[in-house]
């Protein structure tokens, strides 16, 4: 029973050691695996190459199963089931936003594989300025094959938002502070 005791404690430290290791990966802290899944710092993947990634799953170029955004992260599924998480810029906030006349759905965070807007590949003019009027994006911006706009704001600041098409107008407040919303399904064109 001793040695039962002893082998199991010992598996134990291994294990424990070896959990440690991974979680807080190599000295220059880039080396950040847990288990299978992969978390990908922002020292290891530039923000352009992030934008690059969430582009591609709006234009529906990519292969893996799954990706949702928070404000934080990107979390991919790939085809083998394996969990990569990339971050996502400090000092940018990622918001996806689906204007809509007839249809929308519920949704607080965005999956950029399976999230669907009722317009897809129509221009849309995208005006933004902070509360305290400053304009933060003033464009005409085409929606993504998944009916949505993808937006990189800045981060910690409340915004309104406005969206016209055709003659109709929506208009939101929204917000770009840690746990926000990333997927905006509520401006109806009017």
């Amino acid at each position: 029973m001793k040695k039962l005791i002893i082998g199991v404690s010992g598996v134990a430290v291994v294990a424990l050691g070896i959990y440690l290791f991974l979680i807080n990966g190599d000295k220059d802290g880039t080396s950040q695996v847990a288990s299978s899944d992969q978390i990908a710092s922002s020292d290891q993947v530039a923000s352009g190459d992030i934008k690059k990634i969430v582009q591609d799953f709006s234009l529906g170029n990519s292969k893996a199963v799954s990706a949702s955004i928070t404000s934080n992260e990107l979390m991919v599924i790939n085809e083998d089931s394996t969990e990569t998480v990339y971050r996502l810029p400090d000092d940018e906030f990622f918001v996806s936003i689906a204007p809509f006349v007839n249809e929308t759905h519920p949704c607080a965070i965005h999956n950029l594989a399976s999230c669907r807007g009722e317009m897809a590949n129509e221009e849309f003019d995208v005006y933004i300025e902070d509360h305290d009027g400053n304009v933060v994006m003033d464009e005409t911006i085409k929606s993504q094959p998944n009916g949505f706009i993808d937006l990189w704001i800045p981060r910690d600041k409340e915004l309104k938002v406005k969206i016209s098409h055709d003659g109709k107008t929506a208009e939101s407040d929204i917000s770009s502070f840690e746990k926000d919303n990333t997927c905006i399904t509520t401006m109806q064109l009017t």
